[in-house]
């Protein structure tokens, strides 16, 4: 398996972002609604324009992955479904983990599929909230890895 290269975005990565959003909630995001997603859609189009986010590419230059972080918190890590399972989403988590030898992240309860690539990664749960950030009754389990 190929290392994937990692590199800072650019305003002009922001519409690739929101397609990998999309794609990965779609395919991971079982419990959101077509309604949900419609919803979020503009948040996460807002998001994606004004944050610092890394890049996980392929090993054809194309931008896969994306990784945004508040400190030692990883704020969000998707990556399009059609490279899971390629190390795309372990070499942004390695990025981060260069970076901050503590690392917190929050994770759908509903998403299996996240919580075991974190518990993989070492990631133990420390905390759990019955809603998510915004109120909304997705729980959120709280996750803290050390290096």
């Amino acid at each position: 398996m190929t290392i994937p290269t990692i590199r800072p975005a650019t305003p002009v990565d922001a519409p690739r972002l929101l397609e990998i959003w999309e794609a990965a909630v779609r395919a991971t995001h079982h419990f959101l609604t077509e309604a949900d997603i419609d919803a979020l859609r503009p948040q996460v189009r807002a998001y994606v324009s004004t944050a610092s986010f890394e890049l996980a590419m392929d090993e054809r230059g194309t931008v896969c992955g994306f990784l945004g972080m508040t400190g030692s918190n990883i704020d969000s890590l998707f990556v399009h479904p059609d490279a899971h399972g390629r190390g795309l989403g372990r070499a942004l988590v390695d990025h981060a983990a260069a970076l901050h030898p503590v690392l917190t992240v929050d994770v759908n309860e509903q998403n299996p599929g996240a919580r075991a690539f974190y518990a993989r990664l070492g990631f133990e749960v420390v905390g759990r909230s019955e809603t998510d950030d915004a109120g909304r009754p997705f729980p959120l389990l709280h996750l803290r890895r050390v290096v």
